[in-house]
């Protein structure tokens, strides 16, 4: 499907955190020629630039060999689009970027982005988001509430650029008036300030941006004030809780980020093996469950596929119709699809199956570590129904 109007530029000069990137849309978009160029380069120091340059030079050599000769000038122009784009200095903050690029169809989105990639320079016949779609899932947004009895401090991270939210304190020494009063009072005011406190640090919560799609929400700082916090919240902000840190207040913001990063990839690999082990429960049972590239690819087309569970560093070579999207796996393309007479290309099927995925509303796991998966073929799915 052709790109629309609205979306065949996409150039914002700003850092853009992963997660906001539409991959949905961009899954979307496919032809059926190699017409597409993506490119993922870090940006982040002069190394990278002269690691880059090798890196290009020499996929460039490859792409201008093995690319089909009715394409070639509409390559070169789609590669001058993009090595325009590749030369222009990085902005403050900026570690990578990420270019889709199809000169033919005037199609160019340009993201400047807060973390490293891999580097990647793909000719397909749609963007290819693989290693975006492995970004996502490592930098998922979430946020850090840093809180003592006095003081409290919430920060948002995206991509994993740490932005503070909001700031909250109270005086609990100046709560009583000149004189003095009963410590019997006075710790019954101080409770009350400290509750009144925390209420005010809930509704800070409440009020943060896209609240629902954040990973969840770490709790740091020292003393037991987290607790307190904690059983003051609604139920459903108690499940975004994704870990409790023990940390001074004067943490500087760099290790502070550390610590969420810890505690969000630790919630991520839990949650991995729940589904792994779901999907094993589900496969031994006979129960809402697919494996392996076709089955998953049907389930995926029926829209039954809660979750897609990948492991990491999953690829299967096959090919696709680029008419009729039938994919076939382990094999070379035929001349032309058996099925509708298309023409057909090589692909990652994993590729493939993660933009259905995301064409179909179905959340995508890639699972780092598991034995189970891999012995299954690297690909598994839980399904709806």
């Amino acid at each position: 499907m052709e790109p629309s109007e609205d979306f065949k530029k996409v150039m914002p000069r700003e850092l853009v955190p992963v997660s906001e990137i539409d991959v949905r849309q961009l899954s979307e978009i496919y032809e059926e020629r190699d017409v597409y160029l993506s490119v993922y380069l870090p940006t982040a120091s002069r190394d990278d630039d002269s690691m880059n340059e090798t890196y290009v030079n020499s996929r460039l050599r490859a792409l201008r060999k093995a690319v089909k000769k009715d394409l070639q000038d509409k390559f070169e122009k789609t590669y001058e689009m993009v090595r325009e784009q590749m030369a222009y200095q990085p902005i403050r903050g900026e570690k990578g970027r990420i270019i889709y690029a199809s000169e033919p169809l005037g199609f160019l989105h340009i993201y400047r982005i807060g973390v490293k990639p891999d580097r990647k320079l793909i000719l397909d016949t749609s963007p290819f988001l693989l290693p975006l779609a492995k970004l996502r899932d490592d930098y998922e947004d979430y946020a850090i509430l840093l809180m003592d009895s006095q003081q409290a401090k919430l920060f948002s991270v995206r991509s994993n650029v740490m932005k503070v939210e909001d700031s909250d304190s109270i005086d609990l020494m100046n709560k009583h008036k000149k004189g003095g009063m009963s410590q019997m009072r006075f710790n019954r005011l101080r409770r009350g300030a400290i509750q009144s406190f925390v209420s005010e640090v809930v509704e800070d919560i409440q009020e943060l941006e896209d609240l629902a799609n954040l990973r969840g929400i770490v709790l740091a700082g020292p003393g037991e004030v987290k607790k307190v916090l904690y059983e003051g919240l609604p139920q459903d902000l108690q499940k975004k809780i994704i870990g409790v840190e023990d940390i001074s207040m004067d943490t500087p913001l760099g290790d502070l980020l550390e610590v969420g990063e810890k505690a969000a990839q630790q919630d991520e690999r839990e949650k991995e093996r729940a589904n792994v082990e779901t999907l094993r429960d589900y496969i031994m049972k006979g129960r809402n469950a697919a494996y392996g590239a076709n089955k998953v690819k049907a389930a995926l087309n029926e829209g039954r596929v809660n979750i897609l569970l990948l492991t990491r560093n999953a690829s299967i070579p096959g090919w696709i119709c680029e008419r009729c999207q039938n994919i076939r796996e382990r094999v070379a393309p035929p001349d032309e699809c058996p099925f509708c007479g298309g023409p057909t290309s090589g692909v990652d099927v994993v590729e493939e199956l993660y933009e259905l995925a995301q064409r179909t509303g179905a959340e995508v796991d890639f699972v780092e570590d598991s034995d189970f998966l891999r012995s299954i073929g690297g690909i598994g799915a839980l399904l709806r129904y």
